[in-house]
Order: structure tokens, then C-alpha cells, then sequence
């Protein structure tokens, strides 16, 4: 015998009698996903927007190169967070005919596209500093003005603070995608403190400081975005989940009255959801009625303790 989500013998659509359809956990959980995704979304474009246009200012004003370069690489990240609005909107859309898992791989798809802009940016990034330390002629550097070290040091703390900002919402809704966002924000501080240093170098005879800090700041923003790539590619190919979360669905399948024992249990990462298959032992004399009823008890209490499982399928063993 099996059993999945929707296999219970309840009336779809109805609460206690009321006439408006039933909102379930994970339509809550899905809601809420997306309206805090959002909110962090419409801070982080607002904050680099502005940020952009005072280094973009600042750059010109005080005659550094670093700075203009530091703004464009602001303006970048308006457009990534664009593409993660994109994809988390889409991941969250319910399922449908073509899509009856519903769309949690889009986020998926974001996060990969915004770990190669990510990467893209430090190859940049890299290409520029190495090109400069190649070269060894800095006699035709012309010495920055005192707002453009001014507006490095703001950007700094700006960019760290939004990176802070967008992890903390990341892991707490779990979104590869913002995840991937926040990332984007710390590299652009490690690219304002490139900036700073080599302003600062120029300012006191050593413009030499400038691409070795910003070939170093290459390194760490290419393995952020590797990190990011292998996550969001793991989510993809339906990778099991950590043996701990296995062992604590194991033992809750175990806690339920009439469960013997599980023969199987598979799970699958799909986006930042989960799914489980699971294969359970019962009196092999038991009616079928009370074995569904253990199986759908199995069912729910997997489902109210994990918060993250989207789809279980319960499958019943005589024993």
C-alpha cells in the first residue's frame, strides 16, 4: 500500500465546515518564503542604487579610476538582485499540469546565474590587477583626492552591512538564490577595501598596492562563487539529504504507534525543499484500514516536524 500527501481521505478545500479553501503549512511557509525574499530584495536595490551614484560621483570628482570601476561593479549588483526577484518569484508559483513538483528549481537556476556574474566580476577584477602589475609603469597614476578614500570606507561598511543583512534572511528561509545575493554585497566590500588600500597607496607613494589587493580579492570571490555554483548544483540533481536529517526522519517515522520498522527511506534536496520516500514495517494481519491509518499517521507527523518536506510517499511492508 501507498500513500502520498495527497492521499488522505479529507475534503479538499474545507475547514470545519467554512466556505474559504484551507491554507496548509507549506502554502504559509512558501508565502512567507517569498514576501521575505522580496522585502530583502527591495532593500538591496534601493541601498546599491544609492551607493552607486555617491561612488560614481566620488570617482569622478576625486579623479580615481578605482572608484568609477567600484561603482560599476555596484551597479552589477542591482542587476543581480533583479535576476534573483526573477527566480525566486517563479520558484514560488504553485504547481501546475507541466510542473506538478512544482517550480522550487528556479531559485536554482538564479543562484547559477548569479554565481557566474559573481565569478565573471573577480575574473575582471583579477584581469585588470594582474594586467597593472604586468605592465610595472604607474608614473601616469594620477593621485586620487581625499572623497574618493572617503567614499571607499562608506562603501565598506555599507556593503558589509548588506551582506550581513541578506545571509541572516538567507539562511533563515534557506534561499540559494539570496544566499548567492549576499555574497555578491561582501564582494563588493572586498572590492571597496582593494579600492581603499589602493587609494590610499597612491595618496602616499605606492600605487603598487592597488592591483596586488585587488588580485587577492579575485581569489575570495571566486571561491564564493564556486561555493554557490556547487550548492545550487546539488539542489539540481536530487542530492540525498545529511545523514542527520535522514536519522532524526527515521526516528520519527519509529516514534509512530504500530510502526515495526522502516525497510527504506530516500530522500532528494529539490530547491530548498524536501522530498522523502519511505518503505514501513506493520503487523502483516492488520486490516488494510488501521495499516492506512498508521501509514498516514507516519505521513503527518513527518510532515508537521519538518517544516521543509514538501512530498512524502509512504509505502506499507507486511511484516
Amino acid at each position: 500500500m501507498k500513500m502520498n500527501r495527497d492521499g488522505r481521505n479529507r475534503e479538499c478545500g474545507k475547514k470545519d465546515g467554512a466556505d474559504r479553501p484551507e491554507v496548509s503549512a507549506a502554502q504559509q511557509i512558501s508565502a512567507d518564503y517569498e514576501k521575505v525574499a522580496m522585502e530583502v530584495s527591495r532593500v538591496s536595490i534601493i541601498a546599491n542604487m544609492l551607493l552607486t551614484v555617491f561612488k560614481l560621483a566620488a570617482g569622478f570628482i576625486a579623479h580615481s579610476g578605482a572608484m568609477v570601476s567600484d561603482a560599476i561593479h555596484s551597479a552589477s549588483d542591482v542587476f543581480s538582485t533583479v535576476v534573483v526577484i526573477i527566480g525566486i518569484r517563479i520558484s514560488a508559483k504553485e504547481s501546475d499540469k507541466d510542473h506538478p513538483y512544482g517550480h522550487e528549481r528556479m531559485e536554482c537556476v538564479a543562484a547559477i546565474v548569479l554565481s557566474t556574474i559573481l565569478a565573471v566580476t573577480g575574473l575582471g577584477i583579477g584581469y585588470s590587477a594582474v594586467s597593472k602589475i604586468v605592465a610595472g609603469d604607474y608614473s601616469e597614476l594620477a593621485v586620487p583626492g581625499m572623497l574618493a578614500l572617503i567614499a571607499a570606507a562608506v562603501s565598506i561598511l555599507v556593503k558589509e552591512g548588506m551582506y550581513q543583512y541578506t545571509r541572516i534572511y538567507a539562511k533563515k528561509i534557506d534561499s540559494g538564490a539570496l544566499m548567492a545575493d549576499a555574497w555578491h554585497h561582501r564582494s563588493d566590500a572586498l572590492s571597496s577595501i582593494g579600492a581603499l588600500i589602493g587609494i590610499g597607496g597612491a595618496r602616499i607613494g605606492f600605487p603598487i598596492l592597488d592591483p596586488v589587493a585587488s588580485a587577492v580579492i579575485c581569489v575570495f570571490i571566486e571561491k564564493a562563487a564556486y561555493d554557490i555554483f556547487m550548492d545550487a548544483v546539488d539542489k539540481m540533481v536530487d542530492k540525498a539529504c545529511d545523514d542527520e536529517t535522514e536519522r532524526r526522519l527515521r526516528e520519527c517515522a519509529l516514534a509512530q504507534e504500530g510502526v515495526a520498522g522502516v525497510d527504506l527511506l530516500h530522500t532528494r534536496v529539490f530547491g530548498n525543499k524536501i522530498y522523502v520516500d519511505i518503505e514501513i514495517e506493520v503487523d502483516g494481519e492488520m486490516r488494510l484500514r488501521d495499516a492506512h491509518s498508521i501509514a498516514e499517521s507516519v505521513h503527518d507527523a513527518i510532515e508537521n516536524t519538518f517544516p521543509k518536506v514538501k512530498h512524502i510517499m509512504v509505502h506499507v511492508n507486511p511484516v
